[in-house]
């Protein structure tokens, strides 16, 4: 599943990071890689901001605004509250990219 390009709140602090592979471990959409004894972020626009590498880094090496992403987006769609979240920018959808006959 593909967001929004750019936007993501998630940061790394690599002098932090010890290696230890939780982040990779738990997040969802494989965002994270760990290489040369270190987290890399490999795919910040997979980032959905729930939060779980955050949460589960013991040596708080990442940070993440939760609840102004995609999960934030999807669980308020489950309870039928209209979000922002994982929809096309104007302009970009599929109906936009065809030219009128």
């Amino acid at each position: 599943m593909r967001y929004l390009e750019n936007v993501t709140t998630l940061k790394l602090d690599r002098d932090a990071c010890t290696g230890c592979g939780m982040c990779v471990k738990v997040c969802p959409h494989g965002v994270f890689t760990v290489e040369g004894g270190k987290a890399e972020v490999v795919d910040p626009d997979a980032c959905m901001e729930c939060g779980a590498c955050q949460q589960n880094c013991a040596f708080d090496a990442l940070t993440v605004r939760t609840g102004v992403g995609c999960a934030s987006g999807i669980i308020l769609g489950a309870l039928g509250i209209e979000s922002a979240c994982c929809q096309e920018p104007e302009g970009k959808s599929e109906s936009s990219a065809t030219s009128d006959e």
